[in-house]
């Protein structure tokens, strides 16, 4: 086993275990996408309530946020460099990394009363990510379902205070649909979407 490949194996192993079966150190993008793990968790499963799982996630959707952060259209000190350091690696080979990994349920259970009040507070979502949540790519609209709601409520917020992608004339709906929301309606809308699977 090249030496290389042993050592990924020893780094994501100490970032919270081996990697799904589904990855390998000879999958294109693996090698790539252990900066990635160290926040977003072995091949982009999230075991945080403050950042998003990238398993799964849209190619393009991934390509036009790293783009975003990248180039301070979506204000973040934490992520503009990790995705300058994105372009400069690959985007496209980490987009269609990511893209490939099966997404592994969180293992946090929300309450079913918040949940359910989520679930009826939502409907005006649904609109364009649809009924449990699952986005519309082409559209690049996001698939939401299953991620943490601690990262899904600090969104709603960032969108309520025109502080995620300020100026973005696609999110002018959005934001005028969630400006009105009360603080503790958009935690239950987050509980709700973060417990679809």
């Amino acid at each position: 086993m090249p030496i290389l490949a042993l050592a990924l194996i020893v780094l994501v192993a100490g970032l919270g275990g081996p990697p799904p079966a589904a990855a390998s150190p000879d999958t294109p993008g693996y090698a790539k996408a252990v900066t990635c793990s160290a926040c977003h968790g072995a091949n982009g499963n999230s075991r945080s309530e403050a950042i998003p799982v990238l398993a799964g996630m849209n190619a393009a959707y991934f390509k036009k946020a790293i783009e975003d952060y990248a180039a301070g259209r979506r204000v973040s000190t934490e992520m503009e460099p990790f995705a300058k350091q994105v372009k400069l690696l690959g985007v496209d080979e980490l987009a269609a990394y990511f893209a490939a990994q099966r997404r592994e349920a969180l293992p946090v259970k929300a309450d079913r009363a918040v949940v359910d009040r989520g679930r009826a507070a939502a409907a005006p979502c649904a609109t364009c990510h649809g009924p449990e949540g699952q986005g519309d790519a082409p559209r690049l609209i996001p698939a939401i379902a299953g991620q943490p709601a601690g990262y899904l409520r600090n969104q709603l917020q960032l969108f309520k205070a025109d502080k995620r992608s300020p100026g973005d004339p696609a999110l002018t709906q959005l934001k005028s649909i969630v400006r009105p929301i009360p603080d503790e309606t958009l935690a239950d809308i987050a509980a709700y979407y973060s417990s679809l699977r």
